[in-house]
């Protein structure tokens, strides 16, 4: 099955439930045998860490999750061009776009590092295996930039508001934080409906 995930880097809703996502759809494989094909598209969210008690929550869903957020040092970035280098790592193979998108939630959300900031987003692309000069050459143009606007305005047609945002097969959604629990019982749900059409 195919899944479209919407989600933004500097989100850490995002980060939380792309996380308990992709380990639902590894445990849902290895009941199964059926994989779960994951792809990023951006929704782009105004730059903005949570205060007070959404805090406290987000931390604490963190934590649950493995995830151990560091706010004090978080850098506010604009991530259009992190989304650029995203969806040029989709084309790469298998696994490279994931691995970027964790290298960056990583940056932004534990190491204070800013994910708006071309030598950052070129070194981290170079540690998923992508090539420095290409990043570098690539991040210096307008390259990608109509497929990103292109992935944020269908999200937001699609009127898509909470994310992860995330969309299986065209036809399913899940929207917003669940438990990794919720996510596999969905995908069992959903892989039903799907092999009862004909599909797999």
């Amino acid at each position: 099955m195919k899944a479209l995930l919407f989600a933004d880097v500097v989100d850490p809703w995002s980060y939380i439930g792309a996380t308990r996502f992709e380990r639902a759809a590894a445990t849902f494989t290895i009941v199964t045998g059926e994989p779960v094909d994951i792809s990023y598209r951006a929704r782009l969210c105004e730059p903005a860490e949570p205060k007070g008690a959404e805090q406290e929550l987000v931390t604490a869903a963190a934590k649950i999750t493995g995830i151990d957020f560091n706010f004090a040092e978080i850098a506010p970035a604009d991530s259009f061009d992190a989304w650029r280098m995203l969806t040029w790592a989709e084309d790469a193979g298998p696994g490279v776009q994931r691995d970027l998108v964790h290298q960056l939630w990583r940056a932004h959300f534990l190491e204070g590092a800013d994910i708006a900031d071309h030598l950052v987003l070129s070194t981290r692309a170079a540690l998923v295996g992508l090539e420095l000069e290409t990043a570098e050459a690539l991040l210096a143009s307008e390259e990608y930039d109509d497929a990103v606007r292109t992935q944020d305005e269908t999200a937001r047609t699609l009127g898509i508001t909470q994310l992860p945002h995330v969309v299986v097969e065209t036809t399913w959604t899940l929207a917003g934080v669940q438990s990794q629990n919720d996510y596999v019982q969905a995908l069992r749900q959903i892989h039903d409906e799907w092999t009862a059409e004909g599909h797999g």
